[in-house]
């Protein structure tokens, strides 16, 4: 497809609220550099970090203008030269794109793209993304010690349901116990028909109780917390001796007692995703490929908006932050 070719593509032109994002009818098609593939985009995910990016708060700020959306799915237009995983025709998912998903066609690096399968509809592969490998490199490579059957992870929620369901899912397909905190009754819900063993409301009082009964008082071996800056100290407080804590979200500042860690001998880290490197992508590409052929893993979508509704989506997507499906943008 010759660069040349226009297509529709949402442009960002100044950094703010849901209204920035604006339909362009005039935006040329992408055209892969050798290590690329474009993707005829089917359907884009809507995750927290593209409104963070859109409204200037990220750490990363694309240059202006640009075209949001980090996760998508759709068919696979034309290869680099030095593409051998894909062909023209495929149906594939996208975990990061290069050119941005909310358009009619994005380049990814072959590294980033996955095989979708056929049961799935290109909203559940847009849905599997960043939710589903950042899940399973806090479950399965960064709390790999501790990823034993019968051990208990909790995964403590947030905004981040995507990311919750996804380690539900695996940890279940793990031989965890799997704990789930969460904000509305819908999630917990979705949460305890996804396998998890108990779900608690953070917002109840006495909430911590509940988790410590529900560990025969030791607390959980692994914590995959959603929101540090709200509830580090609290894992400090309950993880098991010898317990892991991985921090996949925070929204600010806290303080902690060092003391807890002592005691507990426990160990506190961060990820990020994109810090993963070549050989971590491969596990992750291997796992996750596992459980979508099994059927284990499967991102659960909420809304369908199309491509002129990206505004509202992100609108809808701060509104309803704690939702229990994907919002999805579909071309």
């Amino acid at each position: 497809m010759s660069g040349r070719a226009l297509m529709r593509a949402i442009r960002v032109a100044q950094y703010g609220g849901p209204e920035v994002l604006r339909v362009d009818f005039q935006v040329p098609v992408p055209v892969p550099t050798d290590t690329q593939v474009l993707v005829e985009v089917k359907a884009a995910s809507v995750n927290p970090v593209d409104t963070y990016i859109r409204n200037g708060t990220y750490s990363i700020k694309p240059p202006l203008p640009y075209t949001p959306g980090a996760d998508g799915a759709g068919i696979v237009s034309q290869i680099g030269a030095s593409v051998t995983k894909f062909k023209e025709g495929d149906k594939v998912f996208l975990i990061r794109t290069v050119s941005g998903g909310y358009a009619e066609y994005t380049v990814a690096e072959e590294a980033m793209v996955g095989k979708l399968p056929d049961r799935l509809s290109f909203s559940h592969g847009a849905g599997l993304g960043v939710p589903c490998y950042t899940a399973y490199r806090a479950l399965c490579i960064k709390a790999k010690d501790k990823l034993k059957p019968g051990n208990t992870v909790l995964v403590h929620g947030s905004s981040s349901a995507a990311v919750v369901l996804a380690c539900v899912q695996i940890g279940v397909s793990k031989g965890l116990k799997v704990l789930v905190t969460a904000g509305t009754p819908e999630l917990l819900d979705l949460m305890l028909k996804q396998g998890a063993a108990g779900a608690f409301s953070y917002k109840e009082q006495g909430y911590t109780d509940k988790i410590l009964a529900a560990t025969n008082g030791t607390g959980p071996d692994i914590i995959i917390e959603m929101t540090a800056n709200v509830n580090l100290e609290t894992d400090l407080k309950i993880i098991n001796k010898g317990g892991i804590i991985v921090v996949v979200g925070n929204r600010g500042n806290t303080e902690v007692t060092p003391r807890f860690l002592m005691h507990k001998e426990s160990i506190v880290t961060g990820m990020e995703l994109w810090n993963s490197p070549p050989e971590e992508w491969v596990e992750m590409h291997q796992g996750i490929s596992e459980g979508l052929n099994a059927g284990w893993l499967q991102p659960n979508v909420q809304k369908e908006y199309k491509l002129e509704e990206a505004g509202l989506a992100h609108k809808d997507f701060m509104n309803k932050s704690q939702t229990a499906g994907k919002k999805v943008i579909v071309m």
